[in-house]
């Protein structure tokens, strides 16, 4: 069965489209082999092997804390951790290295700033306007300082391409809002958010921006001094980095305002027996051993996808976005639940009785040895707006090629067809 939605022959438009997918996929083993069509990056990426080998470097040949040895194994622990914030700051366009904490992953990262920010900046009838499309990550933290501190939680309605409906910000956005928190690319649709006039409204509101940035880093550049946001979250993993690292990057003027969330080591300048002081800016926030190995591989995926380069694999994925889509609609009984901006796709399939559900589809896709990930993806309030239990959700990257999408949707017919009989 052949999923081709544009005029050229199969194999020419195959090696146009795919020429980055190709090149890259060399550096990917569990992608090199051969075998698997691995559709689920929006939940983890896979890592290259430049990530790895700088990661076993470190435990190899530079294994030692951090900060405060001497000794020479210490000096070069510490110098590319440190090298590491400097390449992250500068792939995000940070408005200063000061400005880079390193967290266990996005979630760690807006919970530290919903608990230190929130519970000392929000009083009772404050706001936080956020939309319905979030992830639990950006949701149930400010619900937990709501009902702390007495703030109230606003929500953007999505309009119908699945994006927040920025004409409703007028009525929403009010001189009670302290905090506009939001996603820059939902996870589940695909679909971005404007957010250079959102931010600008909020702040000529006198609200503060923090976005979740989890799903967008992986797919677009990003230049908070331009963007302008005080708070930007994302997890390493995501962008071909390793698990257990992420990033609050933020204005550094904020976070000298903000009390640490974790406290103990390395995160003092003094102690004595009664009081503590804190250290400078960022390690006020990095109580306790860090997560060295991690933040050096976060370092070597921000290099890797650099030398790749971002506006080729954004080009990439708009044309895997626009093949996966025409590939998609062609699967009769298949419902897309937006014409996403990368490609990430949410669908349900349906036969004559109704929906298939999204577990069973899921299950027979990964019998063909096709993994995308089933279920509510963290973002329940989204599924009831949506009206469906649950989903299915392929997301691919730079790594996948059109010609596993085309995979995808001749098995989907499969599926369908096994469920009919």
């Amino acid at each position: 069965m052949s999923f081709e939605p544009t005029g050229l022959q199969p194999a020419e438009a195959r090696v146009k489209r795919d020429n980055l997918a190709l090149e890259v996929r060399r550096d990917f083993p569990m992608l090199a082999e051969g075998g698997l069509v691995y559709l689920d990056s929006a939940a983890t990426s896979q890592k290259p092997r430049q990530v790895l080998r700088a990661m076993a470097d470190h435990y190899e040949r530079h294994c030692a804390n951090v900060h405060r040895g001497l000794y020479r194994a210490a000096a070069e622990a510490t110098a590319a951790y440190e090298e590491a914030r400097t390449r992250v700051a500068r792939f995000v366009g940070a408005h200063h290295r000061d400005g880079v904490v390193f967290t266990r992953n996005c979630t760690e990262a807006i919970n530290l700033v919903a608990l230190s920010w929130g519970r000392a900046s929000l009083r009772e009838d404050d706001e936080i306007l956020t939309t319905v499309l979030e992830h639990h990550s950006n949701l149930v933290p400010w619900q937990q300082v709501a009902r702390v501190t007495g703030a109230r939680l606003r929500f953007l309605p999505a309009d119908e391409g699945g994006r927040p409906d920025l004409g409703r910000l007028d009525e929403l956005l009010g001189p009670r809002t302290r905090l506009v928190a939001v996603t820059g690319l939902s996870n589940v649709l695909g679909t971005t958010v404007a957010l250079e006039p959102l931010v600008e409204a909020a702040h000529a509101a006198g609200a503060l921006v923090l976005v979740d940035g989890a799903q967008l880093v992986m797919h677009r550049r990003v230049d908070l001094a331009r963007l302008g946001a005080d708070f930007f979250a994302f997890s390493g993993h995501k962008l071909l980095g390793p698990t257990g690292v992420g990033v609050l990057a933020a204005r550094p003027e904020l976070l000298e305002r903000m009390e640490p969330l974790f406290t103990g080591g390395e995160m003092v300048l003094d102690v004595t027996l009664e009081d503590a002081t804190w250290n400078d800016v960022p390690h006020r926030f990095e109580a306790g051993t860090p997560a060295i190995a991690e933040a050096i591989g976060l370092g070597a995926a921000v290099d890797y996808l650099e030398r790749v380069g971002l506006e080729r694999i954004a080009r990439h994925d708009r044309r895997l976005a626009a093949h996966g889509l025409a590939a998609l609609r062609q699967v009769e009984g298949l419902t897309l639940y937006s014409a996403p901006d990368v490609a990430t796709f949410a669908f349900n399939l349906h036969d004559s009785r109704g929906l298939i559900h999204p577990h069973d589809v899921g299950t027979l896709l990964a019998q063909r040895e096709i993994a995308v990930r089933a279920g509510h993806h963290c973002a329940k309030p989204l599924m009831r707006h949506l009206d469906v239990p649950a989903c299915c959700r392929a997301s691919a990257y730079l790594y996948n090629t059109t010609g596993e999408l085309d995979t995808l949707a001749a098995a989907l017919v499969e599926v369908r067809e096994f469920f009919g009989r």
